[in-house]
């Protein structure tokens, strides 16, 4: 299998990635995919070929193996990887939205296509919440297809066509339950990053929201100060404070003025 458009992949989303999600990135590429690809896949080459059971009936063998292996161990590893590491496509994906948006219009959209900021902020955060979900799923498979994290040397199998209970025999378990202690505390370290991560950017931008509403408000607050103030008709100046008084004072003084001889 070419892991090269993974990798890819993975290399992209660097530069858009925080200090904690390019740490997260090194573990991949180090302790998960090169070490799938150097030495796992070998371990695994011929699990069918190298499961013995203490019994030539015909079909057994393969039954056994089905029983306790539904899904390819390595196969299930594979898997995992690739589908932790799509998610950072989305954020590769979204620059390349911003960078034809601004050749579309021919102009300066945005001050950096890769600053951390609206959609692409939120693109971000989901996946991180896609890559912790993923992790945890597949942990879950993990321990439900197989019984656990461990490898067995033997196991005891009883599914039909075979005539009786036979003892079947997993090649290189040692080996196999090393890799696969590899691919769970790989898998926890991962987590826990992805929820630092998740957590420090909403923490950054919540601070950052509070920040902008603060500096707001006293520009607000400096803007009312410095209203002009009103002046009344004898062209004494008003403060903001004293203007509703003056005019209540105006107008009972007009209310006791006497009537105009004149008016008929």
């Amino acid at each position: 299998m070419s892991w090269g458009f993974l990798r890819d992949v993975l290399s992209g989303v660097n530069q858009y990635s925080t200090g904690i999600g390019r740490i997260w990135l090194a573990i991949v590429f180090i302790f998960r995919l090169l070490v799938y690809v150097v030495a796992a896949e070998n371990v695994w080459k011929d699990e069918l070929k190298e499961f013995e059971c203490n019994i030539r009936q015909p079909g057994c063998e393969n039954v056994c193996f089905d029983h306790f292996f539904p899904v390819s161990q390595v196969r299930l590893w594979a898997l995992q990887l690739i589908m932790v590491s799509t998610p950072s496509l989305l954020v590769v994906l979204h620059v390349a939205y911003r960078e034809n948006r601004e050749k579309r219009h021919k102009k300066k959209l945005y001050k950096n296509t890769g600053s951390m900021d609206g959609g692409l902020l939120c693109t971000y955060l989901i996946s991180l919440l896609s890559k912790t979900a993923f992790e945890l799923s597949f942990l879950f498979l993990f321990h439900k297809l197989y019984g656990g994290f461990n490898v067995p040397r033997l196991v005891k199998c009883d599914m039909r066509p075979c005539p009786n209970t036979v003892d079947c025999y997993i090649s290189r378990p040692t080996e196999k339950r090393v890799f696969l202690y590899i691919v769970v505390v790989t898998s926890c370290l991962c987590i826990v990053l992805n929820v630092i991560e998740l957590t420090y950017l909403i923490f950054k931008y919540s601070i950052k929201c509070c920040f902008k509403n603060y500096i707001k408000k006293v520009q607000d607050s400096k803007h009312e100060c410095k209203k002009p103030d009103s002046i009344d008709e004898h062209g004494t100046t008003l403060g903001s404070g004293n203007y509703s008084a003056t005019l209540l004072s105006i107008h009972r003084d007009e209310r006791n003025l006497p009537p105009n001889p004149h008016e008929k």
